[in-house]
């Protein structure tokens, strides 16, 4: 909303200056978005009078005016333009030396040999607006010589505020007046709107058939205005303030009461009316045509103003084209009304509309503010117009106005929210400053009952908030709550999920989250052994159990990006598992991955291959070695209904399952219609419990390096390889234990494989020599043939 710094000071002028003005109602809550001048400066810009006006010899539409510019001095010869040149009219006149908006600088010059001293000017050419074609005319009183900055008030500010949805009660200039008035305990000097004493008996009839939505309607006849009446300049310049243009005098007249006060009023032409007002919903197949020529459906959603042919206006939103007023109109109707606005909220924006009276029907318009608005426009109409006022008609179900409640304030809880004491009769004080009742009900305790156009005003904490803007926030004490001191330890042997999670993201993963909920089918598939827990009230058949693994859930989301040729994917997921182990149901953190497509991605330098089972085992191997702990954990080779047999492995921690790993089973790939995926799923608990990093002293001396090379049975594991060479060397310093080599063929027997281990030794005291390195390789040798027939290649 648009507010005129001069129009509000008006009102309540507070001792402050415009920026002072905007720091406190920003602090308040009333957010001032922009501050701009009315106009840019006009130096040498006077009010003048056209004396006489003569063709130019050389031009049609030029005239010759004689322009007197100060009294008692010579006057000025002008050339001009404009159609509506005449003698004895005041206009604007920038003088040889002025400069106007757009940097046009104005200097004694020859028009088609016409000597030009100076330039009349439009509204346009001053930025002032649009205005009317041809020159701006001034009043017939306006003092000749004055600058037009003073006589028009330039020298003024335009402050658009940006209100919330709960403060409507500030959208109007009294509004936000006795906000501004509340908020610096400043008097507020408001009009005096006397009631208007009917001289017609001309009266027209009211009926609320829907007194929900409209519980007051009132109407007044004014007959025999002046239909060639004009809106003067001060209200066009105050509508041009606020952002609207003029629409004639009686269009003009409701505009401005709405801006005012901030009731919506409308105008009807009343000899185009028919029978009653009727306040009623829409009925199918009623159409109405509104002022901007756009012609609508009046549905029963629709409140609408009708009269005895069918509906006149949109309530609340807009007037119809059919009765609205115009330049030969003589009688008007003038409605004013109040709208609950969950009749009106909405509607507008249905119809594709935005209007100054759904703004703020929708927010609540004050349910007592009708007649003094009326009261307000017939004044301003007869003032302007002429015509003999008929009397006010009021329909009113005073059963569905709005209740304003009574609440009570309790000066503990005050303290209590705002964290500062403020005394009873400040607190007195800031309420009435703000028109709320308000009565002592015992010792810090009262009884508030706030005006009827404060709908945000409904429980203790609402009073209290306005307590505090009122005060001031910047003036409540700061005070920062005090920390506790039983902080956790912070446990350095854990892992974090978000480590793990950072891990597979940098190893190319993407994190998916999926549903708890699977289809049971699916489920049955993938883990037939564990019977799943069925939901009561399901969101669909695909999501009717509880998953007692991730894989379900990472299958899908695979199956779905393949089927939007996604080549290459890599998903991981943290979550629950469901798994009812007889005592109930039990809830396990998992960790699962799924790959597939090719091994990298697409580029010339490297062939494409599709991913295997080592590529799954290496990204899981990297999850291990992030715990420190990679020495606990061990694979072996088992079999999973879901994975395929040969290509599956259980994950072992210290001897105990702890997960699983391999190709999906090539049923399930049929059945799911999918390229064959590798899955893995681990037990979160066993990737999160790792070890702290102890030192290690670095040796400086030489290393010791030993290659061995031992031929043992094909059915021999490397992990057990490494696992019996490790207990062997378990007291020696080894540095590094590896297999580097596993070789097949001529000068190895059949059924044999030789197997070369790499170990590295290193002392921190001494450089070692062959006399310590030769008893543990022929212990090392000794603990192979033992545990696994091994024995020295030749």
């Amino acid at each position: 909303m648009k507010v005129s710094e001069t129009w509000l000071r008006e009102w309540c002028n507070p001792p402050l200056d415009t920026a002072g003005i905007a720091q406190r109602l920003t602090m308040a809550g009333i957010e001032v978005g922009s501050i701009e001048p009315v106009a840019e400066a006009l130096e040498n810009v006077v009010v003048a009078r056209i004396v006489t006006t003569r063709p130019h010899p050389d031009a049609d539409r030029l005239r010759l005016c004689e322009v007197e510019a100060i009294p008692g001095e010579a006057l000025l010869n002008i050339v001009c333009g404009a159609p509506n040149a005449r003698p004895d009219l005041r206009v604007p006149l920038a003088r040889v030396g002025a400069r106007l908006p757009g940097g046009l600088h104005i200097k004694k010059s020859k028009i088609r040999g016409e000597t030009s001293e100076g330039m009349l000017c439009s509204a346009r050419e001053l930025g002032l607006g649009e205005g009317q074609a041809g020159l701006l005319e001034l009043p017939a009183d306006a003092p000749v010589g004055q600058p037009l900055t003073d006589y028009l008030q330039l020298d003024d500010r335009i402050i658009e505020v940006e209100l919330t949805p709960n403060r409507g009660d500030c959208l109007s200039l009294s509004g936000l007046a006795r906000e501004l008035a509340a908020l610096t305990q400043t008097p507020l000097t408001a009009p005096d709107i006397a009631a208007v004493a009917p001289v017609s008996p001309r009266r027209f009839g009211v009926r609320l058939e829907a007194p929900q939505a409209c519980p007051r309607y009132l109407c007044r006849v004014v007959e025999n205005i002046d239909p060639q009446a004009s809106t003067p300049l001060w209200l066009q310049e105050r509508l041009r303030r606020a952002g609207l243009r003029s629409l004639g005098p009686v269009v003009d007249i409701t505009n401005y009461v709405l801006l005012e006060l901030g009731q919506p009023l409308h105008a009807f032409d009343l000899d185009r009316l028919s029978g009653d007002i009727v306040v009623r919903h829409g009925r199918p197949g009623e159409r109405l045509r509104l002022l901007n020529e756009q012609d609508i459906e009046a549905g029963a959603e629709l409140l609408v103003i009708c009269d005895d042919t069918g509906p006149l206006a949109a309530a609340g939103i807009m007037g119809g084209a059919d009765s609205a007023v115009g330049d030969a109109t003589r009688n008007v109707l003038l409605e004013s009304a109040f709208f609950a606005p969950r009749a009106i909220a909405g509607r507008a924006r249905a119809l594709g509309l935005q209007t100054d009276a759904s703004q703020r029907f929708e927010r609540g318009v004050d349910p007592q503010l009708q007649r003094l608005a009326i009261e307000r426009a017939t004044r301003l109409l007869l003032d302007l117009c002429g015509g003999q006022p008929g009397p006010i008609v009021e329909a009113c179900a005073e059963a569905e106005l709005p209740a304003t409640p009574s609440i009570r304030l309790r000066q503990t809880r005050v303290e209590h929210v705002l964290g500062a004491s403020l005394p009873s009769d400040e607190i007195e004080a800031i309420l009435q400053q703000l028109d709320i009742d308000v009565t002592l009900e015992s010792a810090g305790v009262w009884q508030a009952r706030p005006p009827s156009r404060r709908f945000d005003l409904g429980c203790e904490e609402d009073l209290i908030e306005e307590l505090a803007r009122v005060h001031g926030y910047e003036n409540l004490p700061s005070i920062r709550p005090a920390p506790r001191g039983n902080f956790p330890a912070a446990d350095d042997d854990r892992v974090s999920r978000q480590r793990l999670a950072l891990a597979l993201v940098d190893r190319g993963y993407q994190e998916a989250i999926t549903y708890s909920f699977v289809d049971q089918t699916l489920q049955a598939l993938i883990d037939p052994q564990n019977q799943p827990l069925a939901l009561a009230n399901p969101l669909s058949a695909e999501l009717a159990v509880m998953r007692t693994s991730l894989w379900p859930g990472l299958l899908a989301a695979y199956a779905h990006n393949a089927n939007r040729q996604a080549a290459r994917v890599r998903l991981f997921e943290t979550g629950l598992r469901f798994v009812d182990d007889g005592s109930g149901l039990r809830q396990d953190a998992q960790l699962a991955g799924l790959i597939a497509g090719p091994r990298s991605p697409e580029q010339w330098s490297i062939p494409a291959q599709p991913v295997d089972f080592f590529d799954l085992k290496a990204d899981v191997e990297a999850l291990l070695a992030i715990t420190g702990c990679a020495d606990q954990f061990s694979f072996e080779p088992a079999e999973h209904p879901a994975l395929h047999p040969g290509q599956s492995a259980r994950l072992l921690r210290a001897g105990q399952p702890v997960g699983w790993l391999g190709r999906l089973h090539p049923a399930l790939e049929a059945e799911l219609k999918i390229a064959s995926p590798l899955l893995f799923e681990i037990a979160l608990a066993a990737l999160t419990a790792g070890r702290v990093p102890a030192y290690a002293e670095v040796s400086r001396f030489p290393a010791v390096r030993r290659d061995l090379a031992v031929v043992l049975p094909n059915d021999v594991a490397a992990a057990d390889i490494l696992a019996t060479a490790r207990a062997a060397c378990a007291q020696a310093p080894v540095q590094e234990l590896l297999i580097f080599d596993v070789y097949q063929g001529q000068g190895v027997p059949d059924g044999y494989k030789s197997v070369a281990l790499g170990i590295t030794l290193s002392a921190t005291e001494r450089t070692l020599t062959d006399a310590d390195v030769e008893p543990l390789i022929a212990r090392l040798l000794r603990a192979l043939a033992e545990a696994h027939r091994a024995h020295l290649r030749d």
